[in-house]
């Protein structure tokens, strides 16, 4: 009998040992990064008041923030708020100063074991593929309007400029003063909209609906437009109720005709309209420098939720960032590269730690689909609603969205402005999104002479 009993209580301690290993070990292998990172660990504040905390400069050398001691200096203030973030030891970190803390402290086995920083304990100095002189220019020119502007190079993925408004001062001293406020704004300072916002992205997703009927068969289409529709028990109609007349998909993409594309999307069926919206991205997550919110496409109930989607409205809805990679799928010949906003990360004596490769993210179409898309863009901005986006010494290829939100059920002006596009049309360097909350203007009144003017700023026109 004593002799079970010792076996027994041998036969706990040994399961208990052997669960505590266990746990050690996954703890080590899948919890251990996450928690040593986390920006509300103490031990990283104490390790951090004997380091000099890395600089994050912009693509030229431009130094955004840099530390003075253990007090962080946002050069720009609030300009990258949504971006660089902030690294205080009260409210903990975020955006780039979160994701790449680590760097930013010098924490690898390299430097540790040999040194290679030198006596002086200094982290990594991180560059971004944001040029700054777009970045002030977008944020200048978006003036007091709440939204979000998103440049991005089609051909590398780099993020040349992300602006997000409102925004907020940075500042260790700001946040302390005003952490009330800005938590409890009802304007929302601290979400990042470029890369979290969520938005219905109106007439902007015909883009992606005009990709699924061309590589379906439906791109010769013919349709008379009278200004108005019914599918199923619901009545959709063309802004101002404008009639087209006869229409093939070139012309209703360049005029915007609603009760083309809702036709065109009950023809498709819901099915196709989603198989082409996640391979755009939609209902997809890939790993990004910065937190980024999944942009959400529905299955379709019946043709009315369809025609809807179709058009950039029912229950869908997207970031500025997801369009922007709908507008490059195009000017990249159908691929999405994955957008990045890190370029390298480089120790105090110079050498390059880290570094970013241009890497592909989605097959999005056809090239020959997008050479299509492409044209229609081109004419849209030529003769169509994004005319105001038009450079005389620039082929600018474009779509103006105008989209319904919350708001409009009790007050009248609330819709979210849209545009995106790429220039040149036939070598394209840079794609562009804005988009404008609650403006209650057209995509082409206020979003296309904004993208324009941020287009040839960058080209120096």
């Amino acid at each position: 009998m004593i002799n079970k009993r010792i076996i027994r209580v041998i036969f706990m301690f040994t399961l208990m040992f052997i669960m505590l290993i266990g746990y050690m070990t996954y703890f080590e292998i899948f919890q251990s990064e996450a928690v040593h990172q986390n920006p509300y660990n103490k031990r990283q504040w104490a390790y951090e008041e004997d380091i000099t905390r890395g600089s994050i400069l912009d693509r030229g050398g431009v130094v955004l923030a840099h530390s003075q001691g253990t007090e962080r200096i946002y050069s720009y203030g609030p300009l990258y708020s949504h971006v660089i973030g902030y690294n205080s030891k009260i409210y903990g970190k975020t955006m780039l100063e979160s994701k790449y803390n680590k760097y930013l402290l010098g924490q690898d086995i390299l430097t540790q074991v040999f040194n290679l920083s030198g006596d002086k304990k200094v982290g990594y100095d991180v560059t971004l593929t944001i040029d700054h002189e777009l970045q002030r220019f977008a944020a200048k020119r978006m003036g007091g309007y709440s939204g979000a502007v998103v440049a991005l190079n089609p051909k590398t993925g780099e993020v040349l400029a992300l602006v997000s408004k409102p925004d907020f001062d940075p500042s260790d001293q700001n946040l302390v003063e005003n952490w009330i406020n800005l938590t409890e704004s009802e304007k929302f300072p601290l979400l990042p909209r470029a890369t979290s916002g969520l938005y219905a992205p109106g007439s902007t997703f015909k883009i992606i609906t005009s990709a699924a009927a061309v590589e379906n068969g439906l791109g010769d289409e013919e349709y008379m437009d009278y200004g108005t529709v019914k599918i199923g028990n619901t009545e959709f109609q063309n802004y101002g109720k404008k009639a087209g007349g006869a229409l093939d998909l070139k012309k209703a993409f360049a005029i915007s005709s609603n009760t083309y594309f809702c036709s065109l999307g009950a023809k498709l069926g819901g099915e196709k309209l989603l198989a082409f919206a996640e391979a755009f991205g939609f209902n997809r997550v890939f790993d990004f420098d910065l937190p980024l919110e999944k942009s959400r496409f529905p299955a379709a109930k019946g043709d009315e939720d369809t025609a809807a989607l179709a058009i950039g409205q029912g229950e869908m809805l997207a970031t500025p960032m997801q369009m922007a990679m709908a507008a490059a799928a195009v000017a990249n010949e159908g691929v999405i590269m994955k957008p990045h906003i890190v370029k390298n990360i480089k120790n105090s004596l110079g050498v390059t730690i880290d570094e970013t490769k241009p890497q592909q993210l989605y097959r999005a179409m056809t090239a020959q689909t997008a050479e299509k898309i492409s044209q229609m863009m081109v004419d849209a901005v030529k003769s169509g609603t994004g005319t105001a986006a038009r450079i005389s010494t620039i082929t600018v290829a474009g779509k103006t969205g105008t989209a319904e939100n919350e708001f409009l059920g009790r007050e009248k002006n609330k819709e979210h402005t849209w545009f995106v596009g790429f220039a040149p049309a036939q070598n394209p360097e840079i794609v562009i999104a804005v988009m404008l909350e609650y403006s209650g203007k057209t995509g082409g009144d206020l979003a296309a002479p904004m993208a324009r003017d941020i287009i040839m700023h960058y080209f120096g026109k």
